[in-house]
């Protein structure tokens, strides 16, 4: 049987009332033509709720954490899980119902369009606030912190980033082999720190437009005081990353090199 060259990674934290949608909708891709290049794996990060069993019951594979670990952490299970079972891409998501799965072939596609210099995309991120992007609302104080993220991305890399903080991205197996390694990969809160180390040490970021869509059920990981403590552990890790980078020059170059070589 021929190897699939693609794995959707979903982790998910309590998310019994989402699950089942957002696999129900997947199917709806493997009935396709795409699905037959296409493996889905979710990574239940010590879900007290029925997570698990309905991931079970729906026949899908399933990694369940021993403890609750973090949105790093079974993020970075996955991309070892990927690593070890050979695919050539991976597109994560969340389990929670805001990815659009109509958004899974475009970035699938744009991870395979070679760019200037023939250079395909390391990391595809589907972007909210793009143009060109479908209307996403969000509060005040979330739009501030996208604001200042962006303005973080664009003084140190040059770069500019309309969604930072995005979770729906495309990674090639260079990016994924990368990010599995130890201390290559924030275990709570990878987001606007992730692209600026990546992009620092000369892998490819791009953006697509993507749809998504509003959390209807179920409780974000961003809730209550947690947002306050996200930003400064977000902005923190980007300092330790500066000096490691540009003060150490740590893995400077890597996004360079073939894959069997990080």
């Amino acid at each position: 049987m021929k190897r699939k060259e693609l794995l959707i990674i979903i982790p998910a934290y309590n998310e019994e009332k989402n699950i089942q949608k957002v696999l129900g909708q997947l199917e709806q891709l493997e009935q396709m033509e795409f699905g037959a290049l296409t493996d889905v794996l979710v990574i239940n990060d010590a879900s007290t709720d029925s997570t698990n069993w309905i991931v079970k019951q729906m026949q899908y594979p399933v990694i369940s954490q021993p403890y609750n670990m973090g949105y790093g952490c079974a993020l970075q299970t996955g991309y070892k899980y990927a690593v070890r079972r050979g695919y050539k891409y991976v597109i994560q998501m969340d389990g929670d119902g805001q990815h659009d799965v109509c958004n899974i072939p475009v970035i699938y596609q744009k991870l395979k369009e070679a760019g200037q210099g023939g250079r395909c995309p390391d990391i595809v991120l589907g972007a909210r606030f793009r143009k060109d992007s479908a209307t996403f609302p969000i509060s005040l104080p979330k739009r501030l912190v996208y604001s200042l993220f962006r303005g973080m991305i664009r003084i140190i890399t040059g770069e500019e980033i309309s969604d930072p903080t995005t979770g729906l991205q495309g990674l090639s197996r260079k990016a994924f082999l990368y990010y599995s390694k130890y201390n290559h990969f924030d275990d709570k809160y990878p987001d606007a720190n992730m692209l600026i180390q990546m992009m620092l040490i000369q892998f490819r970021v791009v953006e697509v437009p993507a749809v998504m869509h509003i959390r209807t059920e179920g409780k974000s990981m961003h809730s209550g005081l947690k947002p306050f403590w996200y930003m400064l552990r977000v902005i923190y890790s980007m300092f330790i990353i500066l000096i490691q980078v540009k003060l150490l020059k740590m893995d400077l170059g890597a996004g360079l090199k073939s894959a069997n070589k990080i």
